[in-house]
């Protein structure tokens, strides 16, 4: 799918005639990992920064030039952070020096907002290090280590942004070791919990999620002002809850000096009962990409995109420096005022009946998914972003490849935790789907059990091959009707495929057709009529439907693709 503005398209890969690579290369935050450490040794670290959440103003800090600030707002965790701001001249570094022990290991990493942010350690005795964020609207953590040398008693620790760049922000500063002699901050009962925000919802549970506190150990949850969870991590679900009922809730955070007051409280209500929890995907579907960006096409919320649209996925999923592992970043430029806002669209979706899924990959995504590790990390990360949001699923839209042993793997690890609800779909290349042998189609039929729809793109393509072994052009019915074929004789049941076409001219760099073309070609594999010159052997009335690139596109060109073929599709027999 494509990021970039009309005029730019993203090229794909291509075979006889048709040559092009499309690729995107990820800068990656280098991330060096600490020594193993015995137990007694990690019980005895200590956080050796002073005022490491500037709660006490620059206090301990010192910054270049008078370039720094503690400011209220944004903050990470408390009520105060750094803010310091380059010039053409200078870096805005703000450093302190901390007491440390010689021939010791301290791991160092601090929550960091906005462009070009660097963390570091020097005068170390050994290696100095240092890691950085070429930027982040929202906090992100850096993380590195150093080892200290045999004479090595302080260190000075240090962030700076870069020259001329936009100010940056600092929050929660840890250098995690052995005592050196400077001592510690004492510990403080911990700040009010921010961001708390409802997710996914059923008939009987809310998920919740909020965000962490740094000197928290624990977390209180409340439900109408009662007490009825604790818990570690920055996120929960509650259950045994009533159908269709409103609740009220609120977190507090807790350590060894006590319990925080309670967070401002956020409302959920529950799905009434045997419906509202997202699904199932009726048995002809319209699938539509939402786009996370603004590329020229209409800049919509969800609750914006036509009711037509049965599966919803949001594009696109980010890879993290971890492989495999992804995250989701809610771009500014798409006009919510916060999280909660959209996570509040995709439980409205959800209530409607619709699937709201996430679509991992993209032209220019880079998630690599090709060892046992990476697979763990994919179905880990994927499960927690639908906890966390509400998604009902994934879209595998990888075009940069795929290995199909690996990705395997990941798929079923994600449904072993997402259950039967999961819903999966994918959005390969024409060039992945020729034979049953490419990665793609192998990983298809490999979780068919678990496959909802393979939404093959029909577009940016060229010429290809149907499966009457003739080449057809793409922008023809033939072209979707042939290619289509491919699939339901290689192994993938009528349900499990649909034709992919961009929603106007704007949409693709080539292979737009008419609706009409689109619903021409959908009645000649469902009913037998509106061929072209290919004619399938049988039909398929079972075919699950159409997919669009992108809802932003077609409301950019009045709603004329949904408007005409989420009629034909929902009339399919």
């Amino acid at each position: 799918m494509d990021r970039v503005r009309q005029g730019r398209p993203g090229i794909r890969r291509r075979i006889g005639a048709v040559i092009g690579v499309g690729a995107a290369a990820a800068l990656a935050v280098t991330v060096l990992a600490a020594p193993a450490q015995s137990a007694d040794a990690a019980a005895a670290d200590v956080n050796v920064a002073k005022n490491a959440g500037f709660e006490a103003g620059l206090s301990d800090w010192t910054c270049a030039a008078g370039s720094g600030a503690s400011v209220t707002s944004p903050v990470h965790g408390g009520v105060k952070a750094l803010k310091a701001a380059p010039s053409g001249q200078d870096t805005a570094e703000c450093s302190q020096t901390v007491a440390v022990k010689p021939n010791s290991t301290y791991k160092l990493s601090s929550w960091v907002q906005g462009s070009y942010v660097y963390l570091g350690a020097r005068g170390t005795g050994t290696t100095d290090v240092t890691t950085w964020t070429p930027g982040n609207s929202s906090w992100q953590q850096l993380s590195t280590s150093f080892s200290t040398g045999a004479n090595t008693t302080s260190v000075t620790v240090y962030t700076h942004g870069w020259y001329g760049q936009g100010a940056y922000y600092v929050d929660d500063v840890s250098v995690l070791g052995p005592d050196g002699g400077g001592g510690t901050d004492p510990v403080e009962i911990p700040p009010v919990p921010a961001g708390l925000a409802a997710g996914a919802t059923t008939s009987t549970s809310v998920d919740l999620s909020w965000t962490p506190v740094s000197t928290a150990t624990g977390y209180t949850v409340y439900r109408d002002g009662a007490k009825v969870a604790s818990v570690a991590g920055a996120s929960t679900t509650v259950t045994g809850l009533t159908p269709d009922t409103a609740y009220s809730f609120q977190v507090s955070a807790v350590n060894a000096a006590g319990e925080s007051p309670k967070s401002a409280a956020v409302s959920a209500r529950t799905a009434k009962a045997g419906g509202g929890d997202g699904g199932p995907v009726p048995k002809h579907a319209l699938t539509g990409y939402w786009q996370n960006f603004n590329n020229g096409a209409t800049v919509q919320k969800l609750r914006d995109v036509s009711a037509q649209y049965d599966i919803i996925a949001v594009s696109f999923a980010d890879a993290t420096s971890t492989p495999g592992q992804i995250a989701f970043n809610l771009d500014p430029a798409v006009g919510y005022s916060s999280t909660a806002d959209f996570k509040a669209d995709i439980a409205a979706k959800r209530a409607a009946g619709k699937s709201v899924i996430l679509s991992v990959g993209g032209e220019k995504g880079s998630i690599s998914v090709n060892s046992d590790a990476s697979a763990t990390a994919f179905a880990d990360s994927a499960y927690a972003l639908m906890r966390e949001y509400g998604f009902d699923g994934v879209d595998i839209d990888l075009e940069n490849g795929l290995n199909p042993t690996y990705m395997t793997k990941a798929l079923r690890q994600l449904a072993a935790k997402a259950g039967p609800k999961l819903v999966l779909t994918m959005a390969p290349q024409t060039i992945d789907m020729q034979s049953t042998s490419g990665g793609y189609f192998q990983t298809a039929l490999n979780v068919k059990d678990i496959l909802t729809v393979v939404n093959m793109q029909y577009y940016n393509s060229g010429s290809m091959l149907g499966c009457d072994g003739k080449v057809y052009s793409q922008g023809t019915v033939d072209f979707l009707t042939a290619l289509a074929c491919i699939q339901l004789e290689g192994g993938l049941d009528p349900s499990q495929v649909g034709l992919g076409v961009p929603a106007s001219t704007r949409a693709a760099g080539s292979g737009y057709v008419a609706p009409s073309v689109v619903n021409n070609a959908l009645d000649c594999l469902a009913r037998g009529t509106g061929c072209g010159s290919f004619k399938p052997s049988k039909t398929y009335p079972g075919l699950r439907g159409a997919m669009t690139w992108s809802t932003n596109w077609d409301a950019t060109a009045g709603g004329a693709w949904s408007g005409s073929v989420g009629p034909k599709v929902h009339g399919l027999p």
